[in-house]
């Protein structure tokens, strides 16, 4: 089966793909600090029930914020720092439906580390700099055009 890209080729237009392993590294730990925060405040908000519950609050949490900013804008607070954001092979921008697959196969990966690993080199190694969620959904980060 062959994938049709309506998406920038990395090839002849390698500038939709410069360095965006390394933007989604940063954006990962911008929204990997600002989640601590947010799970902090929740614990002291809770009186230290959320500490009880750190794991599947912290899980739940990374999953809303995910699911939430990719649905509306295509692209976490982080990306969103660093310029990048998630299109479909077709070019479109993430509706809430990809937005959830995206975020589940993100959350699964990140769950077992071999698989994120996996997930990292294949980023790092890939013309397109796709994750194995990418490559599985078919879709790819790029560096957003400036806006006016």
């Amino acid at each position: 089966m062959t994938q049709r890209w309506h998406l920038p080729d990395p090839h002849s237009q390698p500038e939709f793909y410069a360095d965006v392993p390394l933007k989604r590294f940063l954006a990962f730990l911008f929204d990997t600090v600002l989640l601590l925060i947010v799970a902090l405040l929740l614990a002291l908000l809770t009186f230290g029930l959320a500490v009880l519950l750190l794991v599947p609050t912290w899980w739940l949490l990374n999953f809303a914020y995910r699911a939430i900013t990719l649905a509306n804008g295509s692209a976490t607070w982080g990306m969103r720092l660093v310029a990048i954001e998630f299109r479909t092979a077709d070019g479109r921008r993430f509706d809430q439906h990809e937005a959830f697959l995206h975020t589940l196969g993100f959350m699964l990966s990140f769950t077992f580390f071999p698989v994120q690993v996996i997930s990292m080199i294949l980023m790092a190694t890939s013309p397109r700099a796709q994750g194995l969620t990418d490559r599985i959904m078919g879709c790819v980060a790029i560096n957003r055009r400036a806006q006016a």
